[in-house]
């Protein structure tokens, strides 16, 4: 999406797949990631589920020029995904991947094609990369659910990070797991095993079901 490069400092109104959509001012381009201003945080956008966009042809009266910069810093001439939650790690932040709501906490580790995240809520939460859909950093001072510092500790993890996803998940074969927060019955269960691309999960009342990985969004232990 280099090509929107060009037109950074215009108004755009981008439609993720979904019903998921954002407009605001565009401030950033890379090849994989699109960054807007909504007038109140910095969006973080994976260009991989942008569906179309478009741009506004009258400026947003309600949505002005930043006057700070965002939290998280460019660190190179080009920007991309990857930089960008490497450069989030620690910072308190929003993430959206699957379902009805954000998961809020912050990055902890990257890996070859899954990030670790630490919230509050779900504790330690495995996601997908190309599952994510955007980050946004939350604003200087802000802290999810007005904790403080000593209530949201970075828990360590008791297992050694595998390199890819689908290896991670193997590590963790015979616990209670939930996929993609829950969102229906059939991806919380305990997984026996993954074998050709596929998970073996039993239910609640030892019903089997079989996953594929590939639509496999996040992964958390209650």
């Amino acid at each position: 999406m280099n090509d929107l490069s060009k037109n950074i400092g215009e108004y755009i109104y981008v439609k993720l797949i979904g019903e998921k959509r954002f407009k605001g001012l565009l401030i950033d381009v890379g090849n994989d990631i699109v960054v807007i201003y909504d007038g109140k945080d910095y969006i973080y956008i994976s260009s991989y589920h942008i569906q179309y966009y478009k741009f506004l042809e009258s400026p947003m009266a309600e949505i002005q020029k930043p006057e700070t910069d965002s939290v998280i810093k460019r660190e190179s001439p080009s920007i991309s995904l990857r930089k960008v939650l490497s450069t989030s790690k620690g910072i308190f932040t929003e993430i959206y991947v699957a379902g009805d709501y954000a998961i809020h906490g912050y990055v902890t580790s990257i890996m070859n094609d899954y990030l670790v995240f630490y919230s509050p809520v779900y504790k330690t939460v495995y996601v997908s990369l190309k599952h994510l859909k955007w980050l946004i950093p939350y604003q200087e001072n802000q802290i999810p659910y007005a904790l403080n510092k000593n209530e949201l500790p970075v828990n360590p993890l008791n297992i050694t990070l595998a390199r890819t996803f689908e290896e991670q998940l193997i590590k963790v074969a015979g616990k209670i797991i939930v996929f993609d927060l829950g969102e229906l019955s059939n991806k919380i269960g305990k997984m026996t095993k993954i074998e050709d691309g596929h998970i073996e999960l039993i239910k609640a009342r030892d019903e089997k079901v079989y996953l594929n990985i590939q639509h496999v969004k996040s992964v958390h232990f209650p």
